[in-house]
């Protein structure tokens, strides 16, 4: 059961000295970090930048997988709630807390950067972001709008899902936001005349089946469905990965399991898919983006290469899913659009020996298994049943959270290791800091019981 963060506070006041570590991000990664570290004595203080702290969970994993949101709910409150863990919600560092001061100024044992990839990697092409909201979308804001739109509370953004809808990508996101996009449509082809069928249902029947319940086929619906446009072969799409040092033997075998799994959801949610070809222009009427320009690609000596043919797609609106990268962190390094890492196994920072990164700010992926296989891999039967498109479902999908677990931990063996290498700090200096740490929770409105936090920030629906 959870424990509040009161008794936790209580239980662990320092009397002799202590090593206090600060996790920037309480989900998937953040959560086990801390859980872990507080376990072995360490005092933790968690940022996390929203009201809950589920991250990906709750916004980049749809709503239909709602056991593994739910066991996954539990798991990072329980690890939060573990005696030793501080949690500061509301608080995004770099904005309400400096990440100089904090990693210099604190006092602090060690920082470690669990905070994801929030950002949606950029269009390539040149004043595509002028579009965003006149014909663009992208993913992420897309993915929070599905999840969240029926919240009484919600505030944010909100979008449409026309048919023939563009989607740009390749990954497993790419697939999630086809789906929503295919499932929303056939559901409301379905109302017009007059079945209902609730999207859970739909999700988990596919297609087909539910439509052969009422004696319909797709094409009967008039739908054009949404394109999915891959700049590689299917072969190369990452929905499964391919073991370190694989040989050629079993890298075909990765190959052929891709394709797989990329049949089977055409066949179950039938949507389109054009792959080798990446976009190469923006077609705009009245300022508004109405598709895209393609070019074909083409490996040569093992190098993906452009042509010289083009052709052009049009639609009601073109979602980019290329990908998630971290959110710039002023006092933090980038190259490009991640962060320069000295060191990507451990994700260490030049200049910054006490701090440390796991997760998808290491990883620059934004999607809930790329998060749990940080230095892990994922079997093709898990990423089916993730995908809806095993035989059983989503039955057996909480599997897939068990690799980036076995990551984390490793993370925080890392950094306990590291921190103990040097004196614990005094129980002068640890009070200081707890100080400063319940001097935020209480400007954000904490009341410094972790259950009751999160009974008050859970809308009736997503408990």
């Amino acid at each position: 059961m959870t424990q509040s963060a009161a008794s936790a506070a209580t239980s662990s006041t320092p009397t002799a000295p202590r090593h206090v570590v600060a996790v920037i991000g309480g989900a998937t990664a953040g959560a086990e970090v801390a859980g872990r570290l507080a376990q072995r004595g360490v005092v933790v203080i968690v940022f996390e930048q929203n009201p809950r702290p589920y991250g990906k969970i709750e916004d980049g994993l749809p709503r239909w997988h709602r056991e593994l949101r739910r066991k996954e709910y539990e798991t990072i409150a329980e690890k939060l709630g573990t005696p030793g863990v501080h949690f500061v919600p509301l608080t995004r560092i770099g904005r309400d807390v400096d990440f100089e001061e904090l990693v210099r100024g604190w006092g602090l044992s060690a920082v470690v950067l669990a905070n994801g990839a929030w950002r949606d990697r950029p269009l390539p092409l040149e004043g595509v972001d002028r579009y965003v909201g006149r014909g663009l979308v992208y993913q992420n804001p897309f993915i929070v709008w599905f999840n969240h739109a029926t919240e009484k509370g919600y505030t944010g953004p909100r979008f449409e899902t026309p048919d023939g809808a563009l989607v740009v990508g390749g990954g497993l996101a790419s697939i999630d936001v086809v789906k929503v996009l295919q499932l929303e449509n056939v559901r409301a082809a379905l109302a017009k005349r007059g079945i209902e069928i609730p999207l859970i249902e739909l999700e988990v029947k596919g297609v087909p089946k539910a439509l052969s319940a009422h004696h319909l086929g797709y094409e009967d619906l008039g739908l054009r469905g949404c394109t999915l446009f891959y700049r590689r072969r299917v072969e190369d799409m990452p929905l499964v990965e391919a073991p370190e040092g694989a040989d050629a033997a079993r890298v075909a075998k990765v190959e052929l399991a891709r394709r797989r799994v990329l049949e089977k959801a055409i066949e179950k949610y039938r949507f389109q898919m054009e792959a080798l070809c990446m976009p190469d222009g923006l077609l705009v009427e009245d300022d508004r983006l109405v598709g895209l320009r393609f070019r074909r690609t083409r490996f040569e000596s093992g190098k993906l290469v452009a042509t010289d043919e083009t052709f052009e797609r049009r639609g009601p609106v073109v979602i980019s899913s290329i990908g998630s990268i971290p959110e710039p962190i002023p006092g933090i390094p980038t190259k490009g659009e991640l962060f320069a890492f000295s060191d990507w196994e451990t994700g260490r920072l030049p200049g910054h020996p006490t701090v440390f990164s796991v997760g998808n700010v290491v990883t620059g992926k934004g999607n809930i298994v790329a998060s749990r296989k940080h230095a892990a891999r994922v079997s093709e039967t898990a990423i089916e049943r993730f995908l809806g498109l095993g035989p059983e479902g989503h039955e057996g999908e909480a599997a897939l959270l068990g690799p980036a677990s076995a990551a984390a931990r490793e993370a925080a063996d890392r950094v306990h290791d590291a921190i103990h290498a040097g004196p614990p700090i005094p129980p002068e200096k640890v009070q200081a800091i707890l100080a400063r740490v319940q001097g935020r929770q209480a400007k954000v409105g904490y009341p410094g019981n972790l259950e009751a936090w999160l009974k008050k920030v859970t809308p009736p629906d997503l408990e």
